[in-house]
This record gives C-alpha cells, sequence and structure tokens, in this order.
C-alpha cells in the first residue's frame, strides 16, 4: 500500500466517521489518531504499519457500511439485451438466451448461457418484458429460485401481446439471474428486439 493510498484513507475515516466498531466517537478517533500518526511519521514512499495497526484499519474499513457503499457507486453494473432477428420458440423450462446486447457494463451478461452473474454486491433493478401471440408464462429466477413472473393469457387469442414485469434485488456476488420458461409446447417470442431483459445496480 504506498504513502499516498494510505493517507486518503485515513482522510476520508477523519473527515467522514462518526462511529464504528460499536466505541464511542473519541475512542474511534483515538485509533484513527494512532494510525495516522504512524503514517505522517514516516517519510519514505512506502508505508509499514505494524501488524496490530493494519489489522486495525483492515477492520474499519470492512465495517463502514458508508465506505463500502461509496465503493459500490463507483462500479458500474448494467445491461439490456433483445432478442434478435428471428422469432424464438421454447419448450418448459428452458433459458431464454437473448441475443441483441444493447449494454453490458461489468459483462455480467453471458450472451451464450441467458445468465446474468452478479459482478458485485448490491440491490439490483430487472426488467424483463415479452412479446408473444401464445400463452406465455416465464419466470425471472435468482440462483433457480423464482423472485417473479411475466404471464399472458391464452384468452387473448393469436393475437400479439406484450407483457412485462420490473423487481428488485438484493444480490450477492456470484449470484445468477436468468429468465426460464414456466409454460411449455409452443412458446414463441417475437423477434426484432421487442422482447428483452435489462439490468442495473441501483446502490
Amino acid at each position: 500500500m504506498t504513502y499516498l493510498q494510505v493517507v486518503m484513507l485515513m482522510l476520508y475515516f477523519v473527515n467522514n466517521h462518526h462511529s464504528v466498531l460499536g466505541g464511542t466517537q473519541s475512542d474511534t478517533r483515538t485509533k484513527l489518531d494512532s494510525i495516522k500518526s504512524l503514517i505522517y511519521s514516516n517519510a519514505k514512499a512506502t508505508v509499514t504499519l505494524d501488524s496490530t495497526a493494519l489489522k486495525e484499519l483492515v477492520k474499519l474499513l470492512t465495517s463502514d457500511k458508508a465506505y463500502a457503499s461509496s465503493l459500490n457507486r463507483n462500479k458500474r453494473v448494467s445491461f439490456s439485451v433483445y432478442t434478435g432477428n428471428k422469432i424464438l420458440t421454447f419448450g418448459k423450462g428452458q433459458t431464454i438466451r437473448y441475443d441483441g446486447i444493447l449494454t453490458n457494463d461489468g459483462n455480467g451478461y453471458d450472451d451464450r448461457t441467458g445468465v446474468f452473474v452478479c459482478p458485485v454486491a448490491g440491490t439490483y433493478m430487472f426488467v424483463v418484458d415479452t412479446l408473444s401471440n401464445v400463452e406465455t408464462w416465464l419466470a425471472l429466477k435468482v440462483n433457480k429460485k423464482s423472485v417473479a413472473n411475466v404471464f399472458r393469457s391464452i384468452h387473448y387469442g393469436n393475437r400479439w401481446g406484450q407483457t412485462s414485469r420490473t423487481v428488485i434485488v438484493n444480490l450477492k456476488h456470484g449470484d445468477h439471474v436468468k429468465v426460464d420458461t414456466v409454460s411449455g409446447g409452443n412458446l414463441r417470442i417475437f423477434k426484432d428486439a421487442t422482447s428483452g431483459f435489462s439490468g442495473t445496480l441501483l446502490y
């Protein structure tokens, strides 16, 4: 860790932190001042902290939710994908693979599998929309668990109808999110960017 990096971390806590580790504000400031004194008294380009001071610094960093949230705000994660130039036909229990990609910031969406793999933990918004002329039942799944459904009734006849669903969920790093078919048989989803799947990290 460079001198500048450590100084910036200390300035962040001194100026913005009010209470951590369950202690009083004065206790926290005493701990931070103790670590900071090691930095300012070291004129080298690289700072060497003893094991106790380093552990205290890591503990302060990982316990601060505001700091962790600020790191997430610097991460850009979003994707928006759609159906390409042919009508898609599915059976029951299949994952929809949208092959058209508008955005894929963070490279979380894999067009080979149709699965979004969460690269940054946080709260996400997902939108699923579909244009179909048969009974359609889709499920948005997080790690194989359905969290939302999109349904179009057969009572509309064979007319093409648009349906959509929006959901906000909390994700952990590595969670999988996808759109699966629930209804089987002759399920058709129209082409030319009329159906899609989108998601974005909110905070």
